[in-house]
């Protein structure tokens, strides 16, 4: 037995209260004896992705119970960004990672664990579960809680902007309003495109800390909880072992998470998620190893809203694994994971195990096949999916999704049409006040600002109308993982910490240059300008500035805004 294990118990038996209160939950004393683990999930009605997640603790409770444990169920309910889409509860979601980590690292610290599960699917509790699962440093695994399954002809809920635009315009809609309520969602599990509940299942398994395949499994197939099964038995030769988070999140290990990021054209979101799990174990990933690995990693996984296939289909083809197999010759494969194992003999063995043969038996279902699903190496067409853009409009960075991008607007010149809450912005696109061309600048939208809520309701506004294709929007708040089109966030510094973009006037000329990744003011109303004209300018608009300052009730969201760092660093709470 592990020395910390030992320890554990040493601690426990010490307080005769402590075996008392367990066996006033069911204990015996036999289970006082044994290894004892903390199973953390998810589970409530807050939203598909965690609705089945008890299923997933019973399994991984048995496979501890069979390999001499004592589990210990705790739970912590997350939230979803489409429950709280167009009214303030959106400025709560991003806070609640931060929320949701502290209550289980108190769940984490009131016990002396053995080990610790955590099972989450979603946008801010797998990232808060990994971020919880670096500050606790106990010998842990993360479950992924898989995908949903798509609704006819292959749709999904991220339809819904589509039929809402039309709905806003005053279209009769009823009817598809009623189908998509009835199919958008037809099961548990998250959402069925790479935004980021699948991105960040992704990368709880690139960085070594879930089951090799098991992000993104289909959660109506058995296959999921014969996994969660496995990783119950697994956390006990993790704790056996003594391995922790810290032998398994290393530097290298993040950058293989980054790479494997690329490649699947994931979330913008996780630019702000993984520097805040790196942050946890005093490790910094900054915007540039972002933006220097998209330049050097093939875009491979042909999923939406950058491609054409959803998640489940990723999966089939192999998932992260296969992603993984494709960039070996540009991975650190000596990397520690969970299995005990490095990632380069997980490979091998997912291999003689058959994994990926299984996976392409189901793709043939849909008559469809790996290729087109991940592409080989050589078959690849560009590379990256994610850009950090700076320039004087954003200093520190910025941050956009070039592979859902369309190509006439990698680059673009526009005039700026300017905003502080994205309720105006959305009813002035809805109002047609939004002319062709222009570049929305939507602001006081940061971390600082209102907790940095996902703009999606506007952007898709934007890409559902064909008349306003060609039109940008630029923000210091987020963007949803499911985003589509020129959509430029995380500007930074951020308009409430007196950001150039909180100088920006209606009518100044934004360029945007993607490839070049630059993103500047290059003119005013009347005329363009030089950098030092616009310097100047900004200066003498400086000396005006009055920030816009929203009031926030007393709580989680007060504390968020006055504590959270930059979101170019990770909008975690210094």
């Amino acid at each position: 037995m592990a020395e910390k294990t030992q320890k554990s118990k040493a601690i426990r038996d010490n307080w005769v209260q402590f075996n008392t209160l367990c066996c006033g939950t069911g204990w015996d004393e036999d289970d006082l004896k044994n290894p004892q683990i903390l199973v953390e999930d998810v589970f409530g009605s807050s939203h598909p992705g965690s609705f089945h997640l008890d299923t997933l603790a019973e399994e991984a409770s048995t496979g501890i119970y069979q390999n001499g444990g004592k589990p210990a169920n705790f739970h912590g309910t997350d939230i979803c960004d489409g429950w709280a889409m167009s009214h303030d509860g959106m400025h709560y979601i991003l806070a609640s990672r931060e929320v949701l980590c502290d209550l289980v690292e108190v769940h984490g610290r009131v016990i002396p664990w053995d080990g610790m599960v955590v099972i989450s699917s979603c946008d801010k509790s797998v990232p808060a579960h990994l971020m919880a699962l670096a500050r606790l440093n106990i010998p842990g695994i993360h479950i992924p809680g898989g995908s949903n399954r798509a609704g006819p002809d292959m749709s999904h809920s991220l339809l819904v902007g589509e039929v809402a635009t039309k709905w806003r315009q005053g279209e009769d809609v009823q009817s598809e309003i009623r189908d998509y309520t009835l199919s958008g969602c037809p099961g548990a599990g998250a959402c069925q495109f790479m935004g980021t509940a699948s991105t960040m299942q992704c990368m709880a398994e690139a960085l070594g800390m879930a089951l090799p395949g098991t992000a993104l499994v289909p959660a109506s197939l058995f296959d999921i909880r014969r996994l969660a099964r496995q990783a119950g038995r697994q956390v006990m030769q993790l704790a056996q072992k003594g391995l922790k988070p810290s032998d398994i999140l290393t530097q290298s290990a993040f950058e293989n998470a980054i790479k494997v990021h690329a490649a699947l054209s994931g979330s913008t979101n996780a630019l702000l998620h993984l520097p805040a799990i790196a942050h946890e174990l005093a490790i910094e990933i900054d915007a540039e190893l972002f933006d220097r690995i998209n330049r050097e990693i093939p875009y491979l996984v042909n999923v939406q809203p950058s491609g054409e296939h959803v998640s489940e289909m990723v999966w089939y083809a192999g998932g992260v694994p296969r992603v993984q197999l494709e960039l070996k010759d540009m991975l650190d494969l000596d990397v520690m994971t969970v299995t005990g194992d490095c990632l380069g003999e997980n490979l091998e063995q997912l291999e003689k195990d058959g994994f990926f043969q299984r996976g392409e038996g189901y793709l043939a279902n849909y008559s469809i096949s790996r290729e087109d699903v991940i592409y080989p190496l050589g078959k690849s067409k560009s590379f990256g999916s994610i850009a950090v853009l700076k320039g004087n409009l954003a200093p520190e960075g910025a941050v956009v999704k070039f592979s859902a991008v369309p190509t006439d607007m990698l680059q673009h010149e526009g005039s700026a049409r300017v905003f502080d809450n994205e309720e105006d912005a959305l009813d002035a696109v809805m109002q047609g006040r939004v002319e062709p061309g222009s570049v929305i600048i939507l602001r006081y939208e940061g971390p600082r600002g209102c907790g940095m809520p996902e703009i999606l309701s506007t952007t898709e506004a934007l890409v559902t109308n064909p008349a306003l294709q060609h039109t940008a929007i630029i923000t210091d708040g987020r963007f949803s993982g499911a985003t589509r089109g020129p959509c430029i966030g995380h500007v930074s510094p951020e308009a409430v910490a007196g950001g150039p973009i909180a100088l920006v006037e209606d009518g100044d000329m934004i360029l945007i240059d993607i490839p070049a990744r630059s993103l500047a003011i290059v003119g005013d109303k009347s005329r363009r300008l030089d950098s030092d004209e616009v310097q100047s300018l900004l200066n003498d608009r400086r000396k005006r500035w009055t920030p816009t300052v929203r009031k926030h009730p007393p709580g989680i969201l007060k504390r968020y805004t006055g504590q959270a760092v930059s979101a170019i660093k990770g909008a975690y709470l210094a």
